[in-house]
């Protein structure tokens, strides 16, 4: 039986996304739950995005970028 984390595809753009995401955020020294609160969102949207379940929206992208004081481009770094 194969686990789901075995068969995400590392190189799928919502991942990449995901784990850029969490990087910076780990970088500005906020948990998962700060940052949902400074950008509006949910806090399981936000780890659902992390974790490279979710097609994350350009407002959304706009909203963690302002929330964590860098461009929208720097979130997309990875891809």
């Amino acid at each position: 039986m194969s686990s789901t984390k075995s068969s995400i595809n590392q190189t799928d753009p919502r991942v990449v996304f995901g784990r850029q995401l969490a990087e910076l955020r780990r970088q500005a020294g906020m948990s998962q739950e700060a940052l949902a609160l400074e950008s509006g969102l949910a806090r399981s949207y936000l780890g659902s995005v992390e974790r490279g379940q979710r097609n994350i929206a350009l407002l959304n992208i706009c909203r963690l970028a302002a929330a964590l004081s860098l461009r929208p481009s720097d979130l997309l770094q990875a891809l």
